[in-house]
């Protein structure tokens, strides 16, 4: 929605630049009471005026383009984001993938261990009561 409000304010911040521009081009058109945008006769304006009124214009296009950017810019900033989740995301299935094949080694680990620790008692057991 903003970038449509965006691109809708720039068209029209151009639209009146050019129209006041090509409606009063040329050495013919002095400042006075023939300077006239979209068939509207300013009269009476100084140059102080006109200057004025072209800043307003060129704030009002600023606004419109930076609106437009802005939306561009956060699309962009989000799919890097979306980058970002994809890969951390893969990266956490690897480490998930690796802690368990480390759990189920240490657990065949320990397994053997305890079996071995309780067959080196049995064998103690055995020595001394033969003995």
């Amino acid at each position: 929605m903003i970038v449509i409000i965006g691109i809708l304010i720039l068209i029209a911040a151009v639209v009146v630049a050019v129209a006041g521009f090509v409606a009063n081009g040329g050495s013919s058109h002095a400042l006075g009471d023939s300077f006239g945008i979209f068939g509207q006769h300013v009269s009476g304006a100084s140059t102080g005026q006109l200057f004025l009124g072209g800043v307003l214009v060129g704030v009002v296009g600023m606004l419109g383009l930076n609106m437009l950017l802005g939306v561009l810019n956060r699309r962009l900033a989000s799919g890097g984001m979306r980058r970002q989740l994809k890969l951390a995301q893969r990266e956490q299935e690897v480490l998930r993938t690796d802690r368990d094949r480390l759990t189920q080694k240490l657990a065949e680990e320990r397994a053997t261990h305890s079996h071995d620790v309780a067959h080196r008692v049995s064998e103690a057991a055995q020595t001394k009561d033969e003995a």
